[in-house]
């Protein structure tokens, strides 16, 4: 009997945590990933190396391997001092294949060998193009970084439009994960840094459309300062439909499980707060559930960028999609 086919697109860490999770039931996984990351160690790669951006690949590599907990932790080992400082071990050897091979598709195969992977991670494009949005004072931002980097920014007005510069051509092989699928699960992530420059790749969104798979898209935890300030649940499906069309997505699954006062607290003073569900039942298939993770995680020792502390608990998470999909360990 054929396995159930599950796409995932997204990046990160939501990425990760989904993958950490589904791996786990009988099912066959594509991870598609976004290849827009320009800053910290995938950034200084990129600039240095001229290579494409593999943190995003390497969370997902990781969470899919079968290997050992060594080999594992290897890869997302990240350099304290000296001259690779702020770089992690996977990072540098990812972008040493795809020198060494001549492509960073031949760099993740042989990754996945080594790390035993279940599964395929696909870069949504080979095309080197940076992320940029419009804010709605028409302000214009380039490189995904300084859209991401919440700290010390000040006000910033509402992301107004987003694209790519120069466009991005949808790589083959994430077009017949899509085609393919029998499920399309969009997120977790930060809607404009992890999700929507998937959505911004040309061909991307009318392969979707055309996907006869069933689309599901899981919430975001948190609203994110300087992409979603004081969004509510409704407001992110608005604009993911700016990107997706309206109606492509199926279900929706949203968190219902309140954080603890301290993960809270630290989330207040920066500036974010738990995404409120506002969605409207007649329009959407919600399905709430306790999914978080709330163990106030701390940032790995010389990571250069500021994380989330809370995360989608990746065996709740792979729970309830197997709920609704109807699939079994």
């Amino acid at each position: 009997m054929k396995k159930t086919q599950i796409t995932t697109i997204g990046g990160g860490t939501g990425s990760f945590s989904t993958l950490l999770g589904l791996k786990k039931y009988p099912v066959e996984l594509s991870a598609i990933v976004t290849m827009m990351d320009d800053g910290g160690s995938s950034g200084k790669l990129r600039d240095e190396l001229g290579v494409l951006p593999p943190g995003d690949v390497r969370q997902c590599i990781v969470a899919l391997a079968k290997s050992s907990k060594l080999l594992r932790d290897l890869f997302n080992y990240r350099y304290l001092s000296g001259g690779l400082k702020g770089h992690s071990f996977g990072n540098i050897f990812l972008s040493t294949l795809e020198k060494q091979t001549g492509s960073i598709k031949k760099a993740i195969n042989e990754a996945g060998k080594i790390l035993s992977i279940k599964g395929k991670v696909i870069p949504v494009t080979f095309t080197k193009s940076k992320l940029c949005v419009q804010l709605a004072n028409n302000k214009k931002i380039e490189g995904e970084h300084h859209i991401d980097v919440s700290d010390n920014i000040g006000k910033r007005d509402r992301i107004k439009k987003a694209y790519l510069k120069p466009n991005a051509k949808l790589n083959p092989e994430a077009k017949k994960a899509i085609l393919h699928a029998n499920y399309i699960l969009i997120g977790p992530g930060d809607l404009y840094t992890s999700i929507i420059p998937n959505l911004l790749v040309s061909g991307t969104a009318q392969s979707i459309k055309k996907s006869k798979a069933k689309k599901i898209y899981v919430m975001n935890l948190m609203t994110k300062y300087g992409q979603t300030n004081k969004y509510k649940a409704q407001n992110h499906i608005d604009d993911l439909e700016k990107y997706l069309g309206i109606g492509v997505v199926n279900t929706i699954l949203i968190n219902n499980k309140k954080p603890s006062l301290k993960t809270l607290e630290w989330y207040k003073k920066h500036n974010e707060e738990p995404v409120i569900d506002n969605l409207d039942e007649k329009k959407y298939n919600v399905i709430r559930a306790n999914l978080i993770k709330d163990l106030f995680l701390n940032k790995t020792k010389g990571d250069e960028l500021r994380r989330s502390i809370i995360r989608h608990d990746p065996e709740k998470l792979a729970k309830k999609i197997m709920q609704i999909i109807n699939v079994k360990k």
